[in-house]
């Protein structure tokens, strides 16, 4: 990336709109702001009303610019804002004019980037970012806010600065002698050591339900053929996803559709009854059902009449109830597609038990790969100072600094252009 480069990119959505806006960022882009805004002298952080002009003098459109100055803007550098009428034939003639004084169109997540090279964001405010843009759900942009105002930034500053500490002293005990540093020193790192590391796996427990509100919950319909699954999932969803049919086996395949359910963003999946079959196409799709169910959150067990054992491990749903004569068990929920009866206690169940899983979820780390597989080797890496050093303070200095350098990479303190651009990369342009 050339830091020196003045960049531009659409930052809202492209395509035809009421306004749209274009930002720039670059050094000392005073000179270009006045050419905008045609005034000798302008103020930071206010609109200016506009006839924009190429430099034959025609006329380009009516816009609003604002400046935001170095290092007080989204990037740390200078930053034009033009709000333009969103046409594609204008947002073109715009970009035309700014390749003429030498910009040039910003990468993907490039504005990003220089914010997080100009010491404005780490990488977690970048995930944080990354995962507020791809919210579909309340929940998600609850949960992605938290982790781009600081939130997560602050957990793992705190926890980096302990391990410089614990790891500091820990040499220490090697150079000075017992009189020049803190009574009980040895026990106290130890102890601090420990209770650091149980805080981290606290966290890390609870990965599978971060994931969940950044991924979605993922919620299985299950049964044997012809029970009605299709006919559920096409209720839940609202539309006519899934074939339904009388003929045994007609749910070849997993179907499977997102759907927001109290906030929280779903995976709904439809899939093929369970039987005993030789057709080898319905034996694949009996296969993915078993798959789904291992990666499921949520279970749901479809029966057309109540089973020998009810299942503890999901919901157990007794489907056309209008057939039925006896509607008594209360570990069951009975429904029916035809009359709509047991949909509204269905969803308040589904309600319950999602928040039962997500419990304290909200509370913990935003995990996403990158920083799972760093927490991971922060963990190891302490696990090994507590069991190795045996009285080795210099094992233990060395152990503790490398865990230090996980959360580092975490943060981005500690990093390598590929971690960096990877990152990055996952941003859309003008971000």
């Amino acid at each position: 990336m050339q830091m020196n480069d003045t960049v531009f990119a659409l930052s809202s959505a492209p395509g035809k709109s009421g306004v749209a806006v274009i930002r720039i960022s670059g050094n000392d882009l005073s000179a270009l702001f006045k050419r905008i805004i045609k005034k000798r002298d302008f103020k930071s952080r206010h609109a200016y009303y506009t006839n924009f002009k190429d430099d034959n003098g025609d006329l380009i459109d009516q816009c609003v610019a604002m400046f935001f100055a170095t290092p007080n803007s989204f990037t740390g550098e200078d930053v034009i804002e033009i709000y333009s009428h969103g046409s594609p034939a204008v947002i073109d003639k715009i970009f035309e004019f700014l390749r003429t004084k030498k910009c040039r169109i910003a990468n993907r997540g490039e504005f990003s980037q220089r914010a997080f090279y100009n010491n404005k964001m780490d990488l977690t405010d970048v995930d944080g970012l990354i995962a507020l843009l791809d919210a579909q759900t309340d929940k998600q942009r609850q949960n992605a806010l938290k982790s781009l105002t600081g939130r997560d930034s602050a957990i793992y500053k705190n926890w980096r600065d302990d391990m410089i500490e614990i790891s500091a002293y820990a040499a220490a005990i090697l150079d000075y002698d017992a009189d020049d540093l803190p009574k009980d020193i040895d026990k106290k790192i130890l102890k601090q050591t420990e209770k650091l590391l149980d805080e981290i796996k606290s966290n890390l427990s609870n990965v599978k339900s971060t994931r969940a509100i950044q991924n979605g919950f993922n919620i299985v319909l299950v049964g044997e053929t012809n029970v009605g699954k299709s006919s559920i999932f096409n209720k839940l969803v609202g539309s006519n996803r899934a074939i339904v049919s009388d003929i045994a086996g007609t749910t070849r395949d997993v179907i499977s559709q997102q759907i927001d359910i109290d906030g929280y963003l779903v995976n709904l999946s439809d899939t093929a009854g369970i039987r005993e079959t030789n057709e080898e196409i319905e034996k694949i799709g009996i296969e993915r059902t078993h798959n789904e169910i291992e990666n499921a959150d949520l279970i749901l067990y479809v029966y057309n009449k109540l089973p020998k054992q009810i299942k503890d491990n999901g919901i157990t749903i007794i489907n056309k109830s209008d057939l039925l004569k006896e509607k008594n068990n209360k570990n069951v929920i009975y429904t029916s597609v035809k009359t709509g009866d047991g949909f509204d206690e269905l969803l308040n169940v589904i309600k319950t038990k999602m928040h039962e899983l997500m419990e304290g979820a909200e509370s913990k780390l935003s995990v996403n790969e990158r920083t799972y597989e760093l927490l991971n080797e922060a963990v190891n890496e302490m696990e090994n100072a507590i069991n190795k050093y045996n009285g080795n303070y210099d094992i233990f200095a060395e152990h503790i600094r490398r865990a230090g350098d996980a959360i580092g990479k975490i943060l981005g303190v500690i990093t390598t252009n590929e971690i960096a651009d990877a990152t990055f990369l996952r941003l859309c342009l003008g971000k």
